[in-house]
């Protein structure tokens, strides 16, 4: 358990927690939800003690261990990868490293004697014997195999060290875990596991993750931070997100009686309670979901950009042909002599390594040429283009977002106009005289994004269009790229993004061949279980 009380946090003017009073109870896992910049990390910081809190303070049972997910991934460079693991229990390591030190020793004292007995009880006590086969279990699990297992961290590669990090912050069975992205880096096959390894994780894990999937495969509760303040959700993030929704439509709707609004209350939980999988944490979750009251459910103050594609004329059966594409890359082949045709329907979800899938992406823009082969566009096609590095369109010399978006708007170039669009994509008031320049990261992205509405096209391609965003941003893209009725290529690693919006798949494997199923995401991977192609 990890109780907060009372805790502040200011910088300069702004205040960032105010009187947080929040308990994390053994058993559950809570997804810490809020905006790009609401304090998350830092709130994870917080209950770690790597910042201290103006005001309040946070307290763990006694003789508690806290285990945080490093985020620094050249701290161990000087050790091996199994004792970087073993690490993750601080005092394990420091036992194992004094009576080592007492047996390097030439000659041993009594007194040496009496310590090494005393530390070989503790080492016992801690299951130090097991612990590297503890580590080496977890490792295996995320997918660093045994020749990996005495490699120094200093030559592994970047996602490799994720993974090391990752175990080392799982190991020993902490009484509490914080986590703050774990999935960052990680391939389908090692967040499968981690899935599975917080389900039955018997103790207190507090995680921040932009992946809904993973949230909602994972969580007993949402902690969302708003204003300031967190107030606590029982459910993962479809329930609370949905949760939220449906209690602004019951605040819209003041008229209503309040046994309509409890029967919709009640077949709403009974729809995400008979959602729930086999898993034990799941069936406790749908007994908390079952004790849910009408005043349990509050409406959301999260703004959530409107983003909706709408094609300016309608796309015609001839949409794109690929014969025989072929590119490379440093000598590297990214893929070679693919084929395939796309249909109106069809929104493809395009899988393999960054580069190739980039790759090919850029071909079909214009933007790189192909090594060989062809592709034809049909005539009734517009194609627009949200590629994975946009800075390029930020380094003009304008001095607003107005200016800014002004040529992407043949249609319309007015000031108020482009005002009130930038409004609906939660640029507002002052905002809009942002210099480009200055914009983070989803600010940029979701420029991007107003861009290529404006373009009115019937072809969308979109390559990792969900970095930087935060969760509300996303899930207002996914919506509007489900509703979009033109044809799409996009490229992404949300597991929940990819399901809810593709209808085909195009993997481009390692030999440069290409695997094509119309099929959902889930779908297609259910069937490479069955070919074993996994």
């Amino acid at each position: 358990m990890i109780q907060v009380s009372g805790v502040g946090l200011r910088y300069g003017d702004r205040k960032l927690f105010d009187d947080v009073n929040i308990k994390f109870n053994p058993g559950n896992c809570y997804g810490l939800i809020g905006a790009n910049g609401a304090g998350k990390s830092t709130f994870l910081k917080i209950l770690s003690g790597d910042i201290e809190a103006q005001e309040g303070h946070v307290s763990m049972g006694k003789d508690a261990r806290l285990s945080v997910l490093k985020q620094n991934h050249f701290e161990y460079d000087e050790f091996n990868v199994l004792d970087t693991v073993v690490m993750g229990n601080k005092r394990l390591w420091e036992v194992k490293a004094e009576k080592d030190a007492i047996y390097m020793k030439p000659e041993m004292t009594d007194e040496d004697g009496m310590r090494a007995a005393e530390l070989e009880g503790e080492f016992a006590d801690m299951n130090g014997w097991e612990a590297e086969s503890d580590a080496a279990t977890l490792l295996n699990g995320l997918g660093i195999g045994d020749d990996l297992h005495y490699m120094m961290m200093a030559d592994l590669e970047g996602s490799d060290k994720v993974k090391v990090l990752l175990a080392q912050a799982l190991f020993g069975k902490p009484d509490v875990l914080l986590l703050d992205e774990p999935t960052n880096h990680l391939d389908l096959k090692a967040i499968k596991w981690l899935e599975e390894f917080l389900i039955n994780f018997e103790n207190t894990v507090i995680v921040v993750s932009h992946d809904r999937h993973f949230l909602n495969k994972v969580c007993t509760h949402i902690a969302d931070l708003d204003f300031g303040k967190i107030q606590l959700y029982v459910g993962n993030y479809d329930f609370w997100y949905e949760s939220s929704q449906l209690a602004q439509k019951m605040m819209a709707d003041q008229n209503k009686k309040k046994e309509e609004k409890i029967k919709e209350l009640k077949e709403f939980v009974a729809r995400f309670s008979a959602n729930a999988s086999k898993s034990s944490q799941a069936t406790s979750r749908k007994k908390m979901l079952d004790k849910i009251e009408l005043d349990d459910i509050r409406p959301s103050s999260r703004k959530y950009p409107f983003i909706n594609f709408q094609a300016g004329r309608e796309i015609g059966n001839d949409v794109l042909t690929v014969d025989g594409l072929t590119a490379s890359q440093d000598g590297e082949t990214l893929f070679k002599d693919i084929r395939f045709s796309m249909n109106k329907e069809d929104k493809i979800i395009l899988l393999g390594s960054p580069n190739a899938k980039s790759a090919f992406m850029d071909i079909l823009m214009d933007r790189k040429q192909a090594d060989a082969g062809t592709y034809k566009w049909g005539v009734t096609t517009s194609q627009s283009y949200f590629e994975m590095d946009h800075d390029q369109y930020f380094g003009g010399n304008e001095k607003s977002l107005v200016e800014w978006l002004r040529p992407y708007s043949p249609e319309d170039e007015t000031e108020s106009f482009l005002r009130g669009f930038l409004g609906r994509m939660l640029f507002s008031g002052e905002e809009v005289k942002k210099s480009p320049a200055v914009l983070s990261g989803g600010e940029k992205v979701r420029c991007m994004l107003s861009k290529m509405m404006l373009s009115n096209s019937n072809v969308l391609l979109l390559d990792e269009p969900t970095n930087h965003l935060d969760l509300e941003s996303i899930q207002a893209l996914n919506e509007g790229l489900i509703r979009f009725k033109g044809a799409m290529i996009f490229t992404s690693h949300d597991h929940q993004f990819i399901q809810t919006i593709a209808n085909r798949v195009i993997e481009i494997r390692e030999d440069g061949s290409i695997l094509d199923k119309p099929l959902t995401y889930d779908e297609y991977l259910e069937w490479k279980d069955a070919q074993g192609l996994s």
